[in-house]
């Protein structure tokens, strides 16, 4: 395939699977931005607004984990229920812009969600031209490596039900339990080792050190980097060898 063809095979993708759905039923949007509202509500509660920069960047980080929950039940779903991966296989359209257009997809049916936790991050007076490019940088690494376990897992499922049992296990893991909406000094001992099993524990201590809610030095962040970094490239690599692109 040309490089035009390539282009224009994403942005089909992303209109298909992205623009499409929003203007046809909007509901959608209420949808994935419930979960993170609904937390940042309690939070805000609960904290008396103590805590709501932490609901706001742990929102933040949700909404692109949720990315890759989708992706993995839209291509699971156009995999076995609509036979559409199928049609893409025998197509000139080479997997990695099929994966790539899908998740773009993805990302700009998050983008009017995202927007709504980017509004408050403002209006809070969280940005800085630091915690800004911070921000976008991790957010990025979510939204990949998100989409890399999204995308493993959608080619080895045999029914599209399977999502619903995996979905929530997976915000669990990453949203739930590792402390993207409270600080990891919060979690006794035990708990902090457990939670650096998680990349989200990484990136959440980058957002909210940028803004000032966690204490980050230069070290640190170094770190949280290179550890977010090799996650996202580690399932990027499991994402080539394991996902099954043909049907056996």
């Amino acid at each position: 395939m040309s490089a035009r063809h390539r282009l224009r095979s994403l942005l089909t993708l992303v209109q298909i699977n992205g623009i499409i759905p929003i203007r046809t039923q909007p509901l959608y949007l209420l949808s994935l931005i419930a979960s993170p509202l609904s937390f940042l509500f309690f939070i805000f509660i609960i904290s008396k607004g103590a805590l709501l920069a932490f609901g706001v960047t742990g929102g933040m980080i949700l909404t692109m984990l949720s990315v890759g929950t989708g992706l993995q039940s839209d291509l699971t779903h156009y995999r076995h229920d609509l036979k559409f991966q199928d049609v893409v296989v025998a197509s000139p359209v080479e997997a990695p812009v099929y994966v790539a257009g899908m998740a773009l997809s993805e990302l700009v049916y998050s983008l009017p969600g995202l927007a709504v936790f980017v509004l408050i991050y403002f209006l809070d007076g969280l940005a800085t031209p630091l915690s800004v490019v911070v921000l976008a940088g991790t957010l990025l690494l979510v939204w990949g490596f998100a989409c890399a376990l999204g995308f493993t897992l959608a080619t080895w499922f045999e029914d599209v039900r399977e999502t619903f049992l995996f979905s929530p296990l997976i915000s669990l893991a990453l949203t739930v339990l590792p402390p993207v909406y409270y600080p990891l000094s919060y979690l006794p001992g035990w708990a902090q080792t457990a939670a650096r099993f998680s990349p989200t524990t990484y990136a959440a201590q980058l957002v909210q050190g940028s803004v000032g809610l966690v204490p980050l030095s230069l070290e640190s962040a170094a770190i949280d980097w290179g550890v977010l970094v090799a996650f996202t490239v580690a399932l990027f690599i499991i994402a080539a060898l394991k996902a099954r692109w043909q049907e056996p």
